[in-house]
């Protein structure tokens, strides 16, 4: 478990192992989320990335009778 610091002007390093495992790049964002008793971050992509990740997602499901 990798562990970081908070400076006094409240920024934090994330670890290398973590950054080279998620492939974060300097600069890029990250959506923060307080959940419960810790913070989540999420790191963004840009839409171009996005393109395609859903592709060959079943879309054959039982729709409920009030939504047709």
């Amino acid at each position: 478990m990798e562990k970081a610091t908070i400076s006094p002007k409240f920024q934090v390093v994330i670890p290398r192992s973590v950054r080279e495992k998620l492939n974060l790049k300097p600069g890029q964002q990250v959506q923060v989320i307080p959940y419960e008793n810790r913070i989540e971050f999420i790191p963004l992509r840009p839409p171009q990335e996005m393109r395609g990740f859903l592709a060959g997602m079943s879309t054959d499901f039982q729709r409920d009778p009030d939504r047709l």
